[in-house]
């Protein structure tokens, strides 16, 4: 998992760089509920960023405007904006699908990835079903999406969506080949969920703030600690589920191994589904690069109907799952 911090100041960027942060987004919490940063703050942080470092925008709730928020997602791909992210409230399906597309295209020339955001609590403002996000970000040609939180009362992302519907979500979404992203206030203790869940990216900003409040100041202490405690559960030495490692005499028949090393978990199920079309004969065993993606390898076996036979972990940290396919 990637961890995104939002910033709204260069000092409070140079805080989320010192923390080990992954990707730094811009955003504007003054503005409306939540907001798009100046292009002149956006330019001082992609420049100040290492390229090897994401730094994205966060446009906030959008107008239900297309020519205006197509002209915003443009001035994102000048800035060489790692993403740029368009979030709903009150908008119709269509009319968000319309913005998206008109924003994909504005896109065009650029590397800047599109990502469609929906707010888990968007029925308290009688806006858009955060349920149709998958679909949103199907139609609307995204690169990715993300869920959030627009209410500030204390509750998180997970008081208004359970750990299922969001994990299969993030399922949908990497089956889809799309970055999937969950924010919300989202706090040291929700990491157990966050993990199993697996998401390509975890948004916070409260949580890394001096005082855990989202008016105080991003501290790069409390970045370096979110990211730490992210890291010991890829790892595994916080373990969120139970590994089987149990050893398995298997005789018969062919043993097909998927080296997943250096690839991202949704190119690994597509390679394990791409097999298992060809050969139903074979055992199938998957070296995965950490814990946590042993997860969706094993969502994937059930939703396909293949028995995980066994999984072991290896001194190096990689997961090495054996699947028999039906």
């Amino acid at each position: 998992m990637l961890l995104m911090v939002s910033v709204q100041n260069m000092e409070e960027a140079k805080q989320a760089l010192k923390g080990n942060a992954d990707i730094v987004d811009v955003k504007n919490l003054q503005e409306a509920l939540v907001g798009s940063a100046h292009p002149w703050l956006v330019k001082e942080v992609r420049d100040y960023v290492p390229q090897e470092t994401h730094a994205s925008v966060t446009l906030g709730v959008v107008p239900n405007q297309v020519g205006t928020v197509a002209m915003a997602v443009y001035s994102a791909g000048l800035l060489n904006a790692t993403s740029v992210k368009v979030g709903f409230m009150k908008t119709e399906y269509q009319m968000a699908v319309d913005i998206l597309l008109a924003s994909k295209e504005a896109l065009n020339g650029t590397e800047t990835k599109l990502i469609g955001s929906l707010f888990a609590d968007n029925e308290l403002y009688d806006g858009l079903d955060p349920n149709k996000m998958v679909d949103l970000a199907k139609d609307g040609g995204c690169d990715g999406f993300l869920i959030d939180t627009l209410t500030k009362d204390g509750r998180n992302l997970f008081d208004f969506m359970s750990e299922e519907v969001l994990t299969n979500f993030v399922y949908q979404g990497k089956s889809m080949g799309i970055s999937t992203a969950l924010s919300g206030h989202l706090r040291l203790d929700n990491l157990d969920e966050l993990a199993r869940i697996n998401p390509d990216i975890v948004g916070v900003r409260g949580a890394v703030c001096s005082k855990g409040e989202r008016d105080n100041s991003v501290y790069w202490e409390a970045v370096a600690n979110f990211r730490k405690e992210l890291n010991l559960r890829e790892s595994g030495e916080i373990a969120v589920r139970d590994l089987d490692d149990s050893a398995n005499s298997i005789n018969g028949d062919e043993w097909i191994v998927i080296d997943g090393t250096g690839k991202s978990c949704a190119s690994i199920i597509l390679e394990l589904s791409e097999q298992v079309e060809r050969d139903t004969l074979s055992f199938v065993e998957v070296v995965m690069p950490d814990v946590l993606n042993t997860y969706d390898v094993i969502v994937w076996a059930q939703k396909g109907g293949h028995k995980v036979i066994s999984q072991r972990k290896e001194n190096n940290g990689s997961v090495r799952i054996l699947v028999q396919p039906r």
